[in-house]
Parts: structure tokens; sequence; C-alpha cells
């Protein structure tokens, strides 16, 4: 199979990339980076942006399917959150159907259903937020909306929910706690913790080989969001503890009220944007809900229609980054 995967230089988009690679596929990435590791490795790059239209049709000429990982995530103006993740995937669905795709399997996010409180294993039935504390789930609904519509004999499609993607290799939970923890701006809220669901790499990588390969116009998968996930919810202290102990941190010690760090991450919010500040806010609305909230999922339709089944779970996904951790 010839496979275009967006963001293939990212955490999920390599993983996928090296997977796919492994097992005998062509994979062509488009990247606004240069990766020459996954070049030697036998993949073909394309560097350009996933709003250029043009460029993403070129790209996607010859292949079979499209995997789309790309997606801005953290903080920045509404235009940027819009320009990759809307038009990112208005120009995947195009080029898709310019270059005779037949197969679109969307990255997509839990957060397009997380209203601002508990989300407590709910199934893909449960509607879309309609109100956001950040401009990623706000246009990761847009952009999810799109896939699921264009669904059809000719293109099909299917959108994937992974939740809190961790493991070796990993770019943003892992980094981020550390960061914050090193600088002693990392807080856990007070009160009982509460539930999350994680996925490690390998699961998540397993679970969009899947739907790529069942993907078709009668599967029962096509048109469909999926949550995935390890299947195993954790208190939050549990999971955030158990990666910073394999960086050799932790644990995180000081607390703070659920209302005192929304209210913290709205003012720091105004100020970073009235300022013109750049770089993302110590805290944000966003992580203070997802620090303060349960957000685990029903993943019985990922494992009937897909066939997914978690392989690694979290115990063993940290001992991966442990052992990843020693040899560095």
């Amino acid at each position: 199979m010839r496979v275009l995967i967006t963001g293939g230089g990212g955490f999920l988009g390599g993983a996928l990339t090296r997977r796919l690679l492994e097992r005998g596929d062509q994979v062509r990435i488009l990247a606004r980076g240069d990766y020459p590791e996954l070049v030697a490795l036998g993949a073909e790059q394309v560097r350009a942006d996933v709003a250029d239209a043009e460029a993403f049709e070129r790209a996607a000429t010859d292949c079979d399917a499209l995997i789309h990982t790309a997606a801005k995530v953290g903080w920045g103006p509404y235009a940027e959150f819009h320009r990759t993740n809307v038009v990112g995937t208005r120009n995947a669905i195009t080029a898709c159907r310019a270059a005779g795709v037949h197969r679109l399997v969307y990255t997509s996010t839990p957060s397009v259903v997380h209203t601002g409180g508990d989300v407590e294993g709910v199934d893909e039935s449960v509607p879309y937020a309609t109100h956001f504390d950040a401009h990623y789930p706000r246009t990761k609904v847009e952009a999810e909306r799109l896939v699921l519509a264009a669904n059809d004999r000719e293109l099909s499609t299917v959108a994937l929910r992974p939740h809190l993607i961790w493991g070796p290799g990993d770019t943003q939970l892992l980094p981020r706690f550390a960061d914050r923890w090193r600088s002693g701006r990392l807080r856990l809220c007070s009160g009982p913790p509460k539930l999350v669901d994680t996925i490690f790499i390998d699961n998540a990588v397993d679970a969009h080989l899947l739907a790529l390969d069942r993907l078709a116009p009668d599967a029962a998968c096509a048109g469909r969001a999926y949550f995935i996930s390890n299947g195993e919810p954790l208190a939050i202290d549990e999971v955030v503890n158990g990666v910073l102990a394999t960086a050799g941190l932790g644990p995180v010690e000081k607390r703070v009220p659920a209302w005192a760090a929304f209210v913290a991450g709205a003012i720091a919010e105004l100020v970073y944007a009235t300022l013109r500040i750049r770089r993302e806010p110590p805290i944000t609305r966003f992580v203070a809900r997802q620090l303060s909230t349960a957000h685990w999922f029903d993943i019985s339709a990922a494992r009937r229609d897909l066939g997914f089944e978690p392989r690694i779970s979290f115990a063993q996904g940290l001992q991966r980054l442990r052992e990843t951790a020693e040899k560095q």
C-alpha cells in the first residue's frame, strides 16, 4: 500500500511511518520540517504545509490512502488553529478526491465532546461540545465533521479519537510535565483524583492501522468516529507521577483548587493575548479543565468494528519509558 501521512515527523506520525515501513508499505510524509532519519528508513518526504492545497494534491498523487495526523495544538491565535486544523483537513479531503485516494484515516481527539465537566465512560453517541475553552477542540470539531461528512462510495473515511498519547519519543505529554516540574510550576488539583484515559503510542498506532486496513465503502467503521485508549482509566495523580518517575522526577506535591487553576488560566491567557506573547502561558483554561475533570471513554465500538485491543498496559508502557531513558 502507498500511504501518505501528514505530520509524518511528529510523535504519532513518525511512529506510524516506521510501522508501515516495517510491514512493507510505501510511505510518503507531508511535513513542514526535514526528517532525514525517516527518509533513511525508506520514507519519501514532501516539505509543505497542509494549508497549501496544491502541494497537498501533489503529495497525494499515486497514493492509496491518507492518514491525516497533522494538527495545531497548544496555544496561539485562532487563525493559526483554523488554518492547520480546518483548512488543512479540507485540503486533505480535496486532495484525496483529486488524486483518487480512496481511504482517509483522520486523527481527531476526545476533546471534541468535552463540555467542561466530568466525562465518564461515554461512547460515541455523546454529542459534540458547543462550548470550548481553547481553539484546539473548537477547530477539531469542525475538522472531524468535515471528515465524516466526506464519507461516500469514492472516499471511505474514519475519525479516531486517541486520548493523551504517550511513550518513548513523546514530544508533548512527558516534556511538558517535566519542564513544569523542573521549573516548580507543576500543580495537581486538590480533592479526590479524577479518572482519565491515556493511550500508549504502540496502541495508538495499532488502532490507526486497523482502521486503515478495514476502511472500505461498506465497512462498519466507514463514516464513523471512535474513542481509542488503553481502556484502563487511572487517577490523574497516578498518570502524572508515573510518567514523571520514568524521568527520575516527582511526585507532584503542590496542589491548588480546581477553581483557582481555571481562574489562573483565564488571567494568563488574557495577559498573554494582550501583550501578544507567542509562547504558551504557564497555565490555560483548557489545561486546568484537563487536570481537574474526569475524562475516560467506552472503547467498545473500536473493539467491535476495528478489532482494536490495547496490547501495552500503562504499567508496561512505563517500563518501556524507563528502559528508553536508561539507554540515553
